[in-house]
């Protein structure tokens, strides 16, 4: 069973060839030069190109651009979820710096409380000083008192001794 081989495309040499002579063009090769294919070459793989990337953009734009409105709409909810996040931040704090006024006013009934006590304390105090400045003072007027009725005691006792005491009689 003979595989029928394919020629090959003009100008290419398969191998050795036994009639060629030397000097003897190479059968199947044109005489053009070789500047003259590569434009036609450049035309056909600028619209292979032009193919491929239409190919390549025509598959993966679609995905590409779901993808794009999926990250918009991500992004889109997750500034959503920060401005939501600040607002609670704002009430959390607003709920700790009414903990924070909660425990001034505790605080503030606390230091009433002792305030409170120590008028109450000094109220008391002043009543016991004005009642010891009074008796103090009634002390005072009673030992002044007792010594000017012992001054006056002293007094008549010698007036009285001055009166028992003999005197000499005049002559007369």
């Amino acid at each position: 069973m003979n595989v029928p081989v394919p020629s090959p495309p003009d100008g290419v040499l398969t191998g050795p060839s036994d009639s060629l002579e030397a000097g003897e063009p190479t059968p199947g090769l044109s005489d053009r030069s070789p500047d003259e294919g590569l434009i036609e070459d450049l035309a056909l793989e600028d619209r292979a190109v032009e193919h491929l990337v239409g190919g390549l953009l025509s598959h993966y734009l679609p995905d590409l651009q779901r993808s794009k409105r999926a990250l918009q709409e991500l992004t889109q909810n997750q500034v959503v979820l920060l401005d939501t996040l600040e607002q609670e931040i704002s009430k959390f704090k607003e709920c700790h710096s009414m903990l924070d006024i909660n425990a001034l006013f505790t605080e503030a009934k606390h230091y009433h409380a002792k305030l409170v006590t120590i008028r109450k304390e000094m109220l008391l105090l002043h009543e016991k000083t004005s009642k010891l400045k009074k008796r103090a003072l009634k002390l005072q007027q009673q030992r002044q008192k007792e010594e000017l009725e012992r001054e006056q005691q002293r007094e008549r006792e010698f007036e009285r001794e001055k009166q028992l005491t003999a005197k000499p009689a005049k002559r007369t």
